[in-house]
């Protein structure tokens, strides 16, 4: 119990996850407003603006270098993980979601008589844009300043 406690009381799990919920709540509220509808995937799919998972890194290595310093080890460690997970939402994930987009309109296209059975449609929406990072990480940053400093 006391490791579970250690874990839900810890200010940098607490500034990540803040900071991935707020972008998730912004991702649902923009839905609701632009669209009219309840769109729930937003509160938990990835994808779309800001990008939660650069607000979830960029919060946790703007906390430790507030709280260990900017020169520590610690600090760079954590500037190389949110580094590969912001490449990864805008390079790899954003091209795995083009890809399984030309899957299903391939799938889609094809007659009953073709080989290809598909139950379910690829999910699309999995990386992020340039713009969609960039702004996930400010917003991470900026959380972690009011809850740091």
């Amino acid at each position: 119990m006391d490791i579970f406690l250690s874990i839900i009381t810890n200010p940098f799990i607490d500034v990540a996850v803040l900071s991935w919920a707020i972008a998730q709540s912004i991702k649902f509220v923009t839905i609701l407003i632009k669209y009219k509808r309840f769109d729930f995937e937003r509160i938990f799919g990835a994808g779309g603006m800001p990008s939660a998972h650069s607000a979830f890194v960029s919060s946790i290595a703007t906390a430790v270098g507030i709280s260990e310093g900017f020169s520590s080890a610690l600090f760079a460690a954590c500037v190389a993980f949110a580094l590969v997970t912001m490449y990864d939402a805008a390079g790899v994930r954003r091209a795995a979601g083009k890809q399984a987009r030309v899957l299903n309109q391939i799938v889609s296209a094809m007659d009953e008589n073709d080989q290809i059975k598909a139950n379910e449609k690829l999910k699309e929406l999995l990386g992020h844009t340039p713009v969609e990072v960039f702004v996930g990480c400010l917003l991470g940053i900026c959380v972690a300043l009011l809850m740091f400093l």
